[in-house]
């Protein structure tokens, strides 16, 4: 079995050379092998009516001295035939093939009727009506295969096989230069199948096929290379906060086993390890919901629904977060309707009003703008608290990347909520922004279409 692609290349330009000139010189064949012999054919009457106009010329001198010392004759070989079928042979007599003549053709020839036996070149026979002297002959005339036919198939031949051998050297040559950018590939796809993503093929040079093969290849490096990192990161966060709440859960059941306490330093005990579970708890729920929502099967139930009324139905239910901290609230909820998939949104509108009654101070002001237009919606959440710096702004959406560093236990979250929330304005075909100075508070708007959920649809079709 052939294995590698060079040797496929070679033995593919070789058979189609070869295959090529076979199909060449048939199709020569057929197409002049018609003409070829009517000139042929032409040619040869010419000669005989010259042999005998001239002859008679010539005040009846010797019919066979005649034919012997006529040069014209010299390239065929004739044949004359008189009535009883006696045969004079003038001309080149050392010929290869000698046509066989019939009985019935020397008959029809003496008739006085032109005969043209074609079968090929080399071997075709004219018979001509010849009168001398008041006596009928019959002329058969065949061309004869001389040095010069045969110095020219030579050279045919020859020519033939330098031009394969040429193409061939040559094919070798190119046939390695193709390939060798192609085993450089081969050598980085292994390399990259263990796990080394640092490559790259500068060839710019090239603007062939294969440079755009190297270009997307190391384009495909360079995103291998991302996922990675991200996979890297990924691991590393989720073991982080996994690792935090277990160590705390591990260490206070430690003391509740070995250490005699009083009941209210129990109470406390119980009251961080269950802190700590439910937090497990949620990072396992995140995880398990921002899975969901970037696998191509997840759930999307879109319905017409009254947008302001949803929005109301969250802020009631975090009312003891700005209830205890004393926050006023500004609302603008005017009616609007949108269809989208209620369940999704409402988490969007949860992890964002929690987010902002978090981070901002006892006293402060959390504002809810709802901004229908014509074929978008527009919801505004803003707040006065502690702010965004602009070089964390542009990582907030990323798993696991909070923001508030320094911020303590009780307020640190797994870093997953927006990551979420613009997962779920993405598969609704909208667009979150965020707008926030440290210390001036921030906004975030989100912008949907009024029937993004039939968008969506339409999309899965």
């Amino acid at each position: 079995m052939i294995k590698t692609l060079y040797t496929r290349m070679v033995l593919v330009y070789l058979a189609a050379v070869i295959f090529g000139l076979v199909v060449a010189f048939v199709i020569m064949g057929l197409i002049f092998s018609e003409r070829l012999n009517a000139q042929l054919r032409e040619d040869m009457t010419l000669v005989a009516q010259d042999l005998i106009e001239t002859y008679e010329t010539t005040n009846n001198v010797d019919f066979d001295s005649y034919m012997l010392n006529r040069k014209l004759a010299k390239p065929f070989f004739i044949r004359v035939y008189d009535e009883a079928g006696k045969e004079a042979i003038y001309g080149y007599n050392d010929v290869e093939t000698r046509k066989t003549i019939t009985p019935q053709e020397i008959a029809q020839v003496l008739r006085g009727e032109e005969l043209w036996n074609e079968s090929s070149m080399d071997v075709s026979v004219l018979g001509y009506p010849v009168r001398i002297q008041g006596h009928s002959y019959a002329m058969f005339l065949q061309p004869a295969t001389n040095k010069s036919d045969r110095l020219l198939n030579s050279y045919l031949n020859i020519s033939l096989i330098n031009a394969l051998i040429i193409g061939s050297v040559f094919i070798l040559v190119a046939g390695r230069y193709l390939v060798k950018p192609i085993k450089r590939m081969t050598r980085a796809a292994r390399r990259m199948a263990k796990g080394d993503f640092n490559i790259g093929f500068d060839w710019k040079f090239r603007k062939d096929e294969l440079g755009e093969l190297a270009q997307s290849f190391t384009e495909m490096a360079g995103e291998l290379k991302q996922m990675e990192r991200m996979r890297q990161d990924f691991v590393s966060n989720v073991s982080h906060e996994i690792q935090s709440p277990l160590t705390s859960i591990a260490g206070f059941s430690k003391l509740l086993r070995e250490k005699a306490m009083s009941e209210e330093e129990r109470r406390q005990y119980l009251e961080i390890i269950q802190t700590e579970a439910e937090r497990l708890s949620r990072l396992s729920e995140n995880l398990l919901k921002l899975a969901s929502l970037e696998s191509e099967h997840h759930p999307f139930h879109p319905t017409t629904y009254a947008l302001d009324e949803q929005l109301r139905s969250v802020i009631v239910a975090t009312e003891p977060i700005w209830s205890a901290k004393k926050l006023e609230l500004d609302l603008t909820l005017p009616a609007a309707k949108i269809y989208a998939d209620a369940d999704q949104l409402s988490q969007v509108w949860m992890n964002l009003i929690t987010n902002s009654l978090k981070f901002t101070p006892e006293g402060g002001m959390v504002r809810v703008r709802l901004l229908p237009g014509t074929d978008r919606i527009q919801v505004r959440i803003g707040d006065t608290g502690i702010g965004i710096s602009e070089e964390d702004q542009a990582r907030i959406f990323e798993r696991f990347y909070k923001a508030d560093r320094a911020r303590n236990r009780e307020k640190s979250g797994s870093g997953l909520g927006l990551a979420i929330v613009k997962k779920i304005v993405d598969l609704h075909h909208g667009t979150i922004e965020v707008r926030s100075k440290p210390g001036q508070g921030t906004v975030f708007t989100v912008t949907l279409p009024s029937f993004s959920g039939k968008r969506h649809a339409s999309d899965k079709k």
